[in-house]
């Protein structure tokens, strides 16, 4: 048995107390999704699909969020039991200036913007039957030139035509869209013309402010030969503490021939099912519930969230996560689940490195052990070139 210090914190029933040392022993794992060593995608994780295996039907799919579906995130929910994983948006100005970098330090496909060196996007051969890249984009043809950039690390480029946030809707991108129906097709049909049949082409909408509308929007753009199409079942508008509309998605689910991915309200692993048999849906996605924990996708039931925080840790290490990236997703997890403003999430909020993120949750060895691989492995790409 290990044991790790976790400062400031006792873990009970109720979850973490100040004053008192958190002790995290082997036996908290239940052998579901892991333990400490974290076994690899393939050892427990979704087997990568093969070419045309992508039905977008019967699927349980990681919802994009920013901040949130770095690579470190995405490999832990398909490791959770997730089907398939949306990256968060990529705004296609800023994408395609990205030089394409295999990493081998930290064995990742890197999409580097220049002069600054930041990672835009990461990916790894893990993933890449079943991660769908997402990009914002107003115009078709800087999203083809975004998406032959990434295409074939990949497994699908989907369209943000949901997010109701200024920062998209500014530049035309975003739920802007849906006003912009000729411009939507125009970008989806280019994408599915230009780029290889094997990359599936998708786009994620919300509901328009009548049914008669997101039918005639939805029977648009399923006409550019997209091969699904996600629907958040909340208007513009809307606001997440809103009851999502499921009803509303039926009529429109009857009405198209492709696949439709129903998001909204999925807060159980039972939710998947629910959403699917009341709508029509073929599949589902689940956001903020996976945010908050990760074993959403599990049919066994989900895991404590303190185990499981620790493993997003862990892969934030091995994958070299931005540490605001990482500190920001267990924050929103101390967020729902305890208190942010107090022990352990006054204790996170003063992190300010990954290695302080690791030393706090008892990771400094693996850390260490993390760095020394990721230098020699660094050393060996050197010399082989």
């Amino acid at each position: 048995m290990t044991t790790d210090s976790l400062a400031d914190g006792t873990l009970t029933d109720g979850g973490l107390q100040a004053d008192g040392p958190f002790v995290f022993t082997d036996d908290m794992y239940d052998g579901g999704v892991g333990a400490p060593g974290l076994p690899g995608y393939n050892e427990m994780g979704k087997s990568p699909l093969r070419e045309g295996e992508l039905t977008y039907r019967g699927m349980n799919i990681l919802a994009p969020m920013v901040r949130v579906n770095t690579l470190a995130f995405r490999l832990l929910a398909l490791d959770c039991g997730a089907d398939m994983v949306y990256s968060e948006e990529v705004i296609d100005h800023r994408f395609i200036q990205c030089k394409r970098v295999v990493n081998t330090a930290v064995n990742s496909v890197d999409f580097v913007e220049p002069g600054t060196g930041i990672v835009v996007f990461r990916t790894c051969a893990a993933e890449r039957t079943r991660v769908a890249f997402q990009m914002g984009t107003a115009d078709a043809v800087r999203a083809l030139k975004a998406a032959e950039l990434v295409c074939n690390d990949v497994a699908a480029i989907d369209i943000n035509m949901g997010c109701p946030k200024p920062f998209s809707t500014s530049g035309g991108m975003g739920s802007a869209l849906l006003s912009r129906p000729e411009t939507a097709c125009d970008i989806l049909s280019t994408l599915r013309r230009n780029l290889p049949a094997s990359i599936a082409v998708t786009c994620k909408i919300r509901l328009l402010d009548s049914p008669h509308r997101t039918l005639d929007f939805a029977r648009a753009v399923e006409s550019t030969g997209i091969s699904a199409l996600g629907i958040h079942t909340r208007k513009v508008p809307h606001r997440p503490s809103m009851k999502a509309q499921w009803e509303a998605l039926p009529a429109v689910v009857s009405s198209l021939s492709l696949p439709v991915i129903a998001n909204g309200d999925v807060f159980c692993h039972s939710d998947f099912d629910s959403i699917r048999a009341a709508t029509g849906a073929a599949s589902a996605m689940s956001a903020r519930a996976a945010l908050w924990n990760p074993t959403v996708f599990r049919p066994e039931g989900q895991q404590d969230w303190h185990v499981v925080k620790r493993l997003f840790l862990r892969q934030c290490i091995q994958w070299d996560n931005d540490y605001k990236w990482s500190k920001h997703v267990i924050r929103e997890m101390i967020i729902h689940h305890a208190n942010y403003e107090i022990g352990e999430g006054r204790d996170v909020n003063r992190c300010q490195t990954l290695a302080q993120l690791s030393d706090y949750y008892g990771l400094s060895e693996f850390y260490q052990q993390t760095l020394r691989a990721r230098a020699e492995r660094a050393q060996q790409g050197a010399a082989e070139h």
